[in-house]
């Protein structure tokens, strides 16, 4: 699907994303209720060629927001429901002996769509959830010693079980650190579960129609990388990470990986907004879904009752705003 001569003049004009934006918003609203700031989250993510992921209770719609994305956006979706006895082979795909051919092809595995959505990633065993980051971080997968591109764009929704201590694998902090986001889902309030169950969710997901395409994300894609950022800015952010690694209420501070993630999703909050570059408050509403599982709390300070959340609000009090 190639770019529309509207899209295509949108796309030449920065403040026009926001118009590209709101029309995904609107079309995804048929089906969501709320969550506006956590689908500007994950756009921003895609928007940055990154990945987020996403921790919330059962029934909160995480499946049904990543599948309407998908629809929305013209992407093609693959879901992968983890366990404990999940091979790297039932992700990534393998070879299959066919005998007409007396030869071996390729299946491709699920993980081979623009959209993946990996539910309950702490389920996989660490050999699976290996696959995934090779995956993530280099666009491709290797079989057999053959290197196979995954399709452009290419990302990555994941979730966590938060309320599962049995049968779950923690993922390691270097794998952690490699999701742009960590996204909190949390209830609705009373007012948005009553329109919830007066009909949006998956039952109406068949009225939502395309208002992007692969072409229009790539294109945004490249456009973000032309987002100014002010060198004031810059300081704001490494303060921000640095003071992070001095605090006392951590354990673990964010690494240089967390500052340029917060750099680049910053660019993206501002093209969403109609912006060509970046404002304070940018960097101030992707502070805790950029740090919040990249840094440690001491166990001191949560038997306080002081969450990971709590701690970044203390930290980030203490930096000067430009």
């Amino acid at each position: 699907m190639t770019l529309s001569s509207k899209q295509a003049e949108m796309i030449r004009d920065i403040s026009g994303i926001s118009d590209i934006v709101k029309s995904i918003m609107d079309e995804m609203s048929k089906v969501i209720v709320g969550n506006e700031t956590l689908i500007q989250n994950i756009l921003a993510a895609l928007f940055t060629r990154s990945h987020v992921m996403i921790e919330g209770l059962p029934g909160l719609g995480k499946t049904l927001i990543a599948k309407s994305i998908s629809i929305v956006l013209n992407l093609k979706y693959n879901r992968i429901q983890c366990t404990a006895d999940m091979l790297p082979s039932d992700i990534i795909g393998s070879f299959i002996y066919v005998p007409s051919k007396t030869d071996f092809k390729f299946m491709k595995g699920p993980i081979f769509a623009n959209i993946v959505f990996i539910d309950e990633i702490n389920r996989a065993p660490p050999k699976t959830q290996s696959a995934f980051l090779e995956a993530m971080q280099e666009g491709y997968v290797t079989v057999e010693g053959r290197t196979f591109e995954l399709p452009k764009p290419f990302f990555v929704i994941a979730t966590l079980n938060p309320i599962e201590v049995t049968g779950v694998f923690p993922l390691p902090e270097a794998q952690i650190d490699r999701f742009a986001m960590k996204l909190n889902v949390k209830y609705p309030s009373p007012e948005e579960e009553v329109e919830i169950i007066s009909g949006k969710g998956f039952d109406r997901i068949n009225e939502l129609r395309p208002v992007a395409s692969p072409n229009l994300i790539l294109s945004i894609q490249e456009l973000v990388d032309k987002v100014y950022v002010d060198e004031k800015i810059k300081k704001y952010i490494v303060d921000i990470v640095r003071a992070t690694r001095n605090s006392k209420l951590l354990a673990l501070g964010a690494s240089p990986r967390a500052a340029i993630t917060m750099a680049r999703i910053s660019k993206a909050r501002a093209l969403i907004f109609g912006r060509s570059y970046v404002i304070p408050d940018d960097v101030k509403a992707i502070i805790k879904p950029t740090l919040r599982h990249r840094v440690k709390v001491r166990p001191e300070v949560e038997l306080e009752g002081v969450g990971v959340d709590g701690v970044i609000d203390r930290i980030v009090r203490g930096v000067k705003v430009p």
